[in-house]
């Protein structure tokens, strides 16, 4: 499939909104997948951290 130009290109024969909003929902959900256990990680470092000091405290 070849366009003429890029706003043809960004139209998508009409179906433009709904190719683009599918690739954006897509990277959403990839970053979401990726992003979400570095969060985790860093929580849950962060709390074993606090427990462990609050351990060793007399």
């Amino acid at each position: 499939m070849s366009f003429e130009s890029f706003s043809d290109f960004l139209a998508m024969g009409r179906h433009g909104l709904y190719v683009w909003s599918a690739y954006g929902i897509c990277a959403c959900v990839l970053s979401i997948n990726v992003l979400a256990p570095v969060f985790a990680r860093r929580r849950y470092l962060q709390q074993e951290a606090r427990r462990l000091r609050r351990e060793s405290t007399p």
